[in-house]
């Protein structure tokens, strides 16, 4: 194999390694399935309840991504504005930060005695922990225009407009597919933290069930396909950022 082949195939590989090495310490050391529960008991798990498991990410899926979608919405608006402006930068900047360090399962109470339990508290949970990164790295691409390439614009007859939609916007697109990676990830742990608190459905609502009820390998299966539905919407995102940024990799793809 060559070190391309490599590279696309070390992530399975390492998957492979870590499940090999899981099941080995559970079947050598006898590690109680109610505690730990080896990579089969986990599978085994997850075949018999997946009617029940699809209905509940289905619900956690639709969820997230109505909560992401308000997030993109929110984040590029707040973003465009923080970076087009100094002293939108300096008066907005600060306190977005402080807002983000709340820890935002704090909110779920609140917000359950706002909009009662269901899928309102668990879109604006996704929400409110997914649009901080969004906002930052449009802000940042915008605010990192060069001086220099504005006052040539400028010269030739271009308005603060002109510059911050036709070459600002452009130019922070690598951002924005970045954040985007990001938020999604932090989304979908929005969702399932607030299902676990606030919900009579969702993966989060199913991790409760399962704990309470000591079944760790339907618990674990759940924790499975979250992560299997956020990475397949990384690499969705991935995707699309090489078909529509591919000039801001030209100097990466040899490599």
């Amino acid at each position: 194999m060559n070190n391309k082949q490599v590279e696309r195939w070390s992530p399975w590989i390492l998957l492979v390694a870590v499940l090999a090495l899981w099941q080995f310490i559970c079947s050598a050391f006898n590690v109680s399935e109610f505690i730990f529960p080896s990579p089969v008991r986990i599978w085994n798990q997850f075949i018999e309840y997946r009617g029940l498991i699809a209905g509940h990410a289905w619900r956690t899926f639709w969820v997230t991504m109505v909560g992401f979608g308000i997030a993109i919405v929110v984040g590029v608006l707040l973003g465009f504005v923080i970076g087009s402006s100094r002293l939108a930068y300096t008066a907005i900047y600060p306190l977005m930060t402080a807002f983000n360090a709340l820890p935002k399962a704090a909110f779920v109470p609140i917000l359950v005695v706002w909009f009662g339990i269901g899928a309102g508290p668990a879109i604006l949970t996704a929400f409110l922990i997914s649009f901080f990164p969004i906002m930052v790295n449009i802000a940042t691409g915008l605010a990192t225009l060069e001086p220099e390439l504005e006052d040539v614009l400028r010269v030739l007859g271009a308005r603060r407009w002109d510059v911050l939609v036709k070459v600002g916007l452009p130019r922070s697109m690598p951002y924005f597919y970045g954040s985007l990676k990001v938020a999604i990830t932090l989304a979908f742990v929005g969702t399932t933290v607030s299902e676990m608190t606030a919900a009579n459905e969702g993966i989060g609502y199913l991790l409760i069930s399962a704990g309470s009820a000591m079944q760790m390998g339907l618990a674990f299966a759940g924790l499975l396909v979250v992560g299997v539905m956020a990475m397949g919407m990384y690499e969705l995102f991935s995707a699309i950022e090489k078909h529509t940024t591919a000039w801001a990799h030209r100097g990466s793809q040899g490599h």
